[in-house]
């Protein structure tokens, strides 16, 4: 039997955004979604800010866990400056990133049982000199991961979606997409989907990128000359994996129940259904890391922090993936007493 995971780290995200807000509203609910003990890493006072509830400062991760039944367990990282809920500026960027290096240590040096990223600003990031496309590139980046192996999934109740390119413009796509590309994200894919879902033979279901997939070459060519062998190579490797399929008809019920994960070519084929579907229950999982990483598929929310507006759902959804991923690692995985 494989021991008990350690509380889970979670990067406070923006303190000027819902990060704060919705990581303590998830600490109300813990009993009554069986939320395993976690801490926050970030300002206390971003917080507090938004919050009347019991916080308690711990000077270490190994405090969480007795802290947690009575009050919210934050791990303190550099000041974040003026905190104004809504109002984001670089005191805030530099404190979010700091808490995102912080909590990714933890996870990785095993400190903490896994890791959940709170929403940042990437515009604000970027003006402290961030050069990451996203959190996803930056996690897998400090765990020696390359970003073709680093495969960002998108999970909710009855949908889990890949998109082979993330963060680029639709212009730039084509040129983006090889059989390689897919094939490694692919293949992370399948591996993620056993490591952390504990799905032995996973179904793999792949978005053509032009309309009706491309129509036997008469809408475009790029599944012929690249979705297609792609399919052919996994498929020799001995993965589930089918299509490519028109994006129009892969996304209802009896279509989503014929495949554990789809592959999709680009962001927006990836997230409009999983939004739709689960706005308020979607999770961003990083397959293909040493740790467990989830996020709240949703950004900041600037507009709506610190008027208590904030839905938790998502981030409660996140806490409990990492946490029941973490689990399954430490059950399979464990080594075997000799």
């Amino acid at each position: 039997m494989a021991p008990p995971i350690r509380p889970l780290a979670v990067a406070m995200g923006d303190p000027a955004g819902i990060g704060p807000e919705i990581i303590a509203k998830a600490w109300t609910n813990r009993a009554l979604h069986s939320l395993s003990p976690f801490f926050a890493v970030g300002d206390p006072r971003a917080i507090e800010a938004v919050w009347d509830g019991p916080v308690a400062r711990i000077g270490d991760p190994s405090a969480a866990a007795g802290a947690f039944a009575d009050a919210l367990p934050v791990l303190s990282v550099a000041d974040g400056g003026t905190i104004r809920p809504g109002e984001p500026d670089t005191d805030g960027a530099r404190c979010a990133l700091d808490s995102l290096e912080m909590a990714t240590g933890l996870a990785r040096s095993g400190a903490a049982g896994a890791l959940v990223t709170g929403p940042v600003s990437k515009v604000q990031l970027y003006g402290i000199g961030f050069t990451h496309p996203g959190q996803t590139e930056f996690v897998a980046e400090r765990c020696g991961v390359s970003k073709e192996n680093a495969v960002m999934m998108l999970a909710g109740p009855t949908l889990r979606v890949v998109p082979v390119t993330t963060h680029i413009p639709f212009a730039a796509v084509r040129d983006a997409l090889s059989v390689e590309l897919i094939v490694a994200k692919a293949r992370a894919t399948a591996r993620g989907l056993t490591r952390n879902f504990g799905i032995e033979a996973p179904r793999l279901a792949f978005a053509g990128l032009n309309p009706h997939a491309g129509e036997s070459g008469a809408m475009g060519r790029e599944e012929i000359e690249i979705v297609e062998p792609a399919i052919a190579q996994l498929r020799a490797e001995g993965i589930d994996a089918v299509g490519p399929m028109a994006a129009d008809t892969m996304f209802h019920a009896r279509a989503r129940a014929m495949y554990d994960a789809a592959i999709c070519l680009y962001h927006d084929q990836a997230l409009v259904p999983l939004k739709t579907l689960h706005f308020d229950e979607g999770v961003n999982m990083t397959l293909g890391l040493p740790i467990v990483r989830t996020s709240p598929d949703h950004g900041t929310a600037f507009g709506i922090a610190g008027q208590d507006l904030a839905e938790p759902g998502a981030m409660i959804a996140a806490i409990r993936l990492a946490a029941q991923a973490a689990e399954r690692r430490a059950l399979t995985e464990a080594v075997p007493a000799t």
